[in-house]
């Protein structure tokens, strides 16, 4: 299968679905009718050390070794070593959706052989009583794997770690020297394991180039590593690195060394850099022609940006292709008992984009500068269902996870529209901004469309701060949207943050209260506790006397620059309220301590909260008032309704009542009006469905309604009956 780009992601990124770089490349090459081959070496890695071979290898290994001084993790795993190899098999086939019967066997606990993981292990009635069998039985299994990490990391391989090999060396690293010196000794364990793989798909695709996309600091050196194998077995064939890392980290790269390893480093969108290498290669376009590539030209680093050459427009990009990955063989695993890590890491979604950047592009922690946030390009809803179509057929996968920075509102509910419109079945989910776009109509057409989940900022819950960051939402804005989805059934997560410049003890805990609100009132399933770092291309990084910090480093050395240390004199010890923030959240999302004093998840004094303890549902119960939008756009999704016409008489009156029955998925739904009412009403219905291919506006359907002679549109449309049809598909936008 010779190919002209050899595309590799290095161990280790997600063990559950493959990291979408290499996809979108693949997808993109094609378009341009360039052959390319690629590969997820980390979940080849981990399929070839997590078998029955693999592991009879490595305790052959570790049995020549003596157990580290403190090795108590170690000494068990050697002593039950028969039980690791002859259940590996079957567990990784579990985790792998192969062989789900096993989950009976391994909730038992009866099966799988425990270390000191199993110590740890919280309660699993509590934890996961409530998710099922299958679930349990991941979390056991992703223990027992954890245990076998922690044999490796003690005897063969202190780099390894499950998405995060050797992350120590990539982070941070303003000097090339630590991972440079790290190259320099012999293979590790994991090392050999990745080379001999990584020797067998060079023999097999014959690339002119390798390109390397290394998104996180966990893949760094192992990328090095497949680098300098390549340029000492294949020296003809050219290096390339792309990806998250080098974007954000190597903007000022000026170490001559790290092309020992790379010929080329190329940032931000890869499709036309990565197109414009391999006409320079092919000896078709000179190194002024190169696309923010930085190269070795004397012994110096350069850099090359042709201004001439235009990025492709984001429907020129292709469809991501998906083949050559093994995409039966990656491993679905549950670390810990929270619903938005288990989409994460349980699975197998495919990876798209709605849009290209971030249409608020205005966060003050956030790297706005760099053009993967701010040059904001949206996809078309008919070229998103293109894709997923195509992506479905090739891969038989219906999950989608849409990786955008902030999902736009308005293409969110086109894309919604086409789905429905198409009948295309999937489940997706996406990043959000809490914006109040996020209406109930809204929220309950994504749902009908498959999203299952949103996650989003609320970063601090504090509306001085969230005015800081520049995150245009309030807190009680937030607390609204989120029931919102909540109620059309879409799981929420929140990134929360502390830490923030100038933020004080009193804004820490006031936070975490309305965090705890949040999750007592039901509209926060999940949540996620960050500490603020610096970075250099932020705001706050940039200009942090305007936000009250001190910079402690400046990000300026010869390969990594991007986190910077700072010192925030006006703001409270953030570090120490870590733990407690932590642990609360842990219980919150369990359902459980909601009565707790804030002050008992932590062992100092901390003020008490200023917050009232009905501030959030407050909000929730207070009416809210939309007026009408003569140019809001109203759709029918639900099917026809029966109508039944009857005759009532009162003191000696008559008059017919129409009642209209609609069917849903999940219940019976009846409304009762006056005849002429009903009657205009199940007709226009029938006009605002998808398939009339008009879409109607609120001003065109009360003139259709005044010109059937009826009266009091506003009345009629705003009242219990008919408002109360969004649960059967009618909505307003």
């Amino acid at each position: 299968m010779p190919a002209t780009v050899f595309l590799i992601t290095p161990p280790f990124t997600q063990l559950n679905t493959p990291y979408p770089a290499t996809a979108y490349l693949k997808g993109f090459l094609n378009t341009r009718n360039i052959s390319s081959f690629q590969a997820d070496l980390g979940i080849e890695v981990t399929i070839a050390l997590f078998s029955k071979n693999g592991l009879v290898d490595l305790f052959d290994a570790v049995n020549k070794l003596a157990i580290p001084e403190g090795g108590w993790k170690s000494a068990r795993i050697i002593a039950l070593q028969e039980d690791y190899i002859n259940t590996i098999d079957d567990t990784i086939r579990f985790l792998q959706g192969a062989n789900p019967t096993l989950a009976h066997y391994i909730a038992k606990r009866n099966y799988l052989p425990e270390a000191a993981r199993f110590t740890q292990l919280e309660d699993l009635e509590w934890a996961f009583g409530a998710m099922g069998i299958q679930d349990r039985a991941k979390h056991l299994a992703t223990m027992y794997l954890e245990d076998l990490s922690d044999l490796i990391m003690e005897c063969v391989d202190p780099h390894f770690g499950f998405s995060r090999y050797a992350e120590r060396l990539g982070r941070s690293a303003n000097s090339f020297d630590e991972l440079y010196n790290n190259l320099q000794q012999p293979y590790t364990y994991i090392d050999r394991l990745l080379i001999n793989i990584l020797s067998q798909k060079m023999a097999s695709v014959r690339p002119a180039l390798v390109a390397v996309s290394v998104p996180f600091p966990g893949n760094l050196y192992s990328g090095f590593r497949c680098a300098q194998w390549i340029k000492k077995n294949y020296p003809e064939v050219k290096l390339a690195m792309g990806g998250g890392f080098p974007n954000t980290e190597l903007r000022s790269l000026s170490d001559p060394r790290v092309f020992e390893f790379f010929d080329y480093i190329t940032l931000d969108d890869g499709e036309a850099p990565l197109e414009n290498l391999i006409h320079f290669i092919e000896g078709k376009k000179t190194a002024e022609d190169l696309k923010r590539t930085f190269a070795l030209s004397n012994g110096a680093v350069t850099y090359n940006d042709n201004k001439n050459c235009k990025d492709y427009r984001q429907g020129a990009v292709g469809t991501p292709d998906y083949s050559d990955f093994l995409l039966n063989k990656y491993i679905s695993a549950i670390e810990v008992r929270n619903p938005m890590h288990s989409l994460w890491s349980d699975g197998r979604w495919n990876k798209l984009t709605m849009a290209h950047g971030c249409y608020w592009a205005k966060c003050t922690f956030c790297d706005i500068s760099l053009d993967y946030i701010k040059q904001y390009e949206p996809i078309t809803a008919v070229t998103l269902c293109n894709r997923i179509e195509e992506i479905i057929a090739q891969t038989g996968q219906t999950g989608f996870h849409f990786v955008d920075e902030a999902a736009p509102p308005a293409l969110m509910r086109s894309l919604a529209l086409e789905i429905i419109s198409r009948k295309i079945t999937i489940s997706w989910w996406t990043n959000v901004r809490f914006e109040k776009s996020f209406t109930r109509d809204l929220c309950q057409l994504l749902k009908a469309s498959g999203c299952i989940a949103v996650s989003g900022g609320l970063e601090v819950a504090s509306d001085r701060l969230l005015q800081l960051i520049n995150k245009g939402i309030t807190v009680a804005q937030v607390a609204r949207v989120n029931k919102n989805f909540s109620e059309a059934g879409i799981m929420v997560h929140a990134y929360l943050m502390y830490g923030f410049p100038t933020q004080t003890a009193q804004e820490t805990i006031d936070s975490l209260e309305m965090v705890r609100q949040m999750f007592q009132a039901g509209i926060l399933q999940s949540a996620f506790w960050h500490q603020f770092a610096m970075t250099a291309h932020s705001p706050v990084g940039m200009e942090p006397q305007k936000y009250g910090v001190v910079k402690e480093t400046e990000a300026i050395g010869t390969f990594a620059n991007n986190d910077i240390v700072h010192h925030d004199p006006k703001g409270a010890d953030h570090e120490a309220y870590t733990d407690g923030l932590k642990k609360s959240l842990f219980n919150y999302m369990h359902g459980a301590c909601f009565d707790y004093p804030l002050q008992k998840w932590f062992d100092f004094k901390t003020p008490k909260t200023t917050v009232k303890p009905d501030y959030i549902s407050g909000i929730l119960n207070e009416e809210e008032y939309t007026s009408a939008n003569p140019t809001a756009k109203v759709i029918w999704l639900g099917k026809t309704p029966t109508v039944d016409i009857s005759t009532k008489s009162k003191k000696g009156s008559t008059w017919e009542v129409c009642t209209l029955t609609f069917e849903t998925k999940r219940e019976t739904l009846s409304i009762k009006v006056n005849e002429p009412m009903g009657s205009w009403l199940a007709g226009m219905l029938a006009k605002m469905s998808p398939g009339n291919n008009k879409t109607y506006t609120w001003q065109e359907i009360k003139e259709d309604y005044e010109a059937a002679g009826l009266e009091d549109f506003e009345l009629f449309w705003d009242n219990k009956p008919v408002n109360s049809l969004y649960k059967a598909g009618l909505f307003r936008f």
